[in-house]
């Protein structure tokens, strides 16, 4: 399989320099009947004359993409200066070099695949192209910026997790070791919003440190595991967990089996949560308190791509409703210990990804909770809860944009009620919403070289975990969230962010605190 294209790439994810298109020398896309062909370079094996007519959108916009990057290359070779970056013109004129080799390599590719017969042939060759074409797109650009030319491939992501999770799957055989962590220091107002003490300590905590361990069988056969630390030690109240263990069986380049302790594939702070991949220094709520990560459960399922749609789909254990609160269903989570399984779940998303910087899709969780008790009249407690989701984020030029809105809803909520003792305002919400819509823009596009990345941003957020409750109970109105968030994420290079950011924080009891927050982040 290959990579995903655009939904885990922290190139993608930093999307610079795209304002400078490249003139002089480079390569031209020309097109004549239909037939769309390489002008201004060198002919190889690609011939004169290649056609990418009935090719897919996704294939001629990164074909387009590429070609309109290419111009470093020909400078270098040519002898026309190009921009440096500390490393001299000697680095950049050295990794163009090696680009031009690998952009050989992929027009040989090319040639042979006009030579194929049949179209499945054809469609299969140009979705694995797509791939390495979209990283060479990336290390283009850091060309003619400029900077020290980078393996491009370090920061993809795969079969929907992040650059870190994914190293196992770029290794050709043998055991691989990855990981990430971060710090968090969060200062609390010293008064609620509605003017009473807060009494909340500040706090500076070691949050996570994570190893990611897995082994490559063979090209159709891996292992991979995330093994977390959380804070710092388990003498004071940390914890040492398996945030997932499976085994992939690559069974044809489209479809994949998956089996074992899986992340739940919705929203995208779930399977996407290493610190230089999302904005700000916390998770948001929406994915705390709806979509409640990190959530993971045993079971099996397919995942791959078709087109240009990535696709995971689970049966896995369900959620016991002994956990459900007034807070939402995160206590109800079996996290892959000892879970009960009298009740499964399907679970599962679909995701656009067929232009580089663009994901958009849906996910879904869906399965009965109550794990075989009864309630007080001898029935079986039901308890189906369905969680939806619809998310997208664009990056491109600089700007970075990204949301989600979350639905839950819980059947049966007023027996779960009962058979967790709770009445009043501490009703289990029989229907939840939240959802956030983020903006930033990186302004280190704006400056003709250099690695650091400096991604102001602003979000807002709401969320209620009370939306509504069952008859003869009440909504606390401490559950109705509203966050605006504006903070600043620095990057000296991907692997490593800095981050701070301000939360303005308001419940519906006024009872919200604003803080700030500060952290460190690293992948590796």
């Amino acid at each position: 399989m290959h990579p995903m294209k655009s939904e885990s790439s922290l190139e993608t994810m930093e999307s610079r320099g795209k304002n400078n298109p490249a003139t002089g020398n480079g390569v031209k896309l020309m097109k004549s009947d239909g037939v769309i062909s390489l002008a201004g370079r060198k002919q190889t094996a690609f011939g004169s004359g290649f056609s990418l007519k009935n090719r897919s959108p996704g294939s001629i916009f990164l074909c387009f993409l590429f070609l309109w990057g290419a111009a470093p290359t020909s400078m270098a070779k040519s002898g026309a200066s190009a921009p440096s970056a500390g490393s001299g013109d000697t680095a950049v004129a050295t990794g163009a070099a090696s680009l031009e080799e690998r952009l050989v390599k992929i027009e040989e590719e090319l040639a042979e695949l006009e030579r194929s017969r049949t179209k499945e042939s054809q469609e299969r060759r140009i979705s694995q192209l797509e791939g390495k074409i979209a990283i060479l797109v990336k290390e283009l650009e850091k060309l003619r910026r400029g900077a020290e030319p980078e393996a491009a491939e370090k920061f993809m992501g795969a079969r929907g997790l992040g650059p870190a999770a994914s190293k196992v799957y770029r290794i050709k055989r043998g055991a691989s070791l990855s990981g990430y962590g971060e710090m968090v220091y969060q200062n609390y107002s010293a008064n609620r919003e509605d003017g009473s003490a807060s009494g909340k300590p500040d706090r500076l905590d070691f949050l996570r440190a994570i190893l990611y361990a897995g082994f490559k069988f063979n090209d159709r056969i891996t292992f991979n595991s995330e093994i977390e630390f959380e804070h710092a030690t388990t003498g004071k109240g940390g914890e040492v967990s398996v945030e997932f263990a499976y085994l992939d069986f690559v069974l044809t380049d489209y479809l994949g089996v998956r089996a074992g302790m899986v992340l739940i594939p919705m929203g995208f702070v779930n399977e996407l949560h290493e610190p230089p991949i999302f904005r700000g220094v916390l998770r948001t709520e929406t994915e705390r308190a709806i979509l409640p990560s990190t959530w993971r459960e045993n079971g099996l399922g397919v995942f791959g791509e078709a087109g240009p749609f990535a696709y995971r789909f689970y049966l896995v254990n369900s959620f016991d409703a002994t956990g459900f609160s007034a807070s939402g269903v995160r206590g109800g989570r079996q996290s892959g210990s000892k879970a009960l399984a009298e009740n499964f779940a399907l679970t599962g998303r679909i995701d656009y990804v067929g232009k580089l910087g663009l994901v958009a899709g849906g996910s879904f969780f869906t399965g009965k909770t109550g794990q075989g008790r009864l309630s007080s009249s001898g029935s079986e407690i039901g308890g189906r809860t369905t969680i939806l989701d619809l998310h997208g984020k664009l990056e491109m030029r600089g700007f970075q944009l990204r949301g989600i809105v979350a639905f839950s809803s819980i059947e049966d909520a007023a027996e779960i009620n009962e058979l967790n003792g709770l009445a009043g305002m501490d009703s289990v919400g029989s229907r939840s919403l939240g959802g956030f819509f983020e903006a930033g823009y990186d302004v280190m596009t704006l400056a003709s070289a250099g690695r650091w990345s400096v991604i102001p941003f602003v979000r807002y957020e709401r969320v209620n975990t009370q939306d509504q409750v069952p008859d003869g109970f009440l909504a606390d109105p401490k559950n109705d969230r509203t966050i605006w968030t504006f903070g600043v994420d620095a990057k000296p290079i991907p692997n490593i962010v800095f981050k701070v950011d301000y939360q303005i924080r308001t419940r519906g009891d006024e009872s919200g605190i604003n803080q700030i927050n500060a952290g460190l982040g690293y992948l590796f």
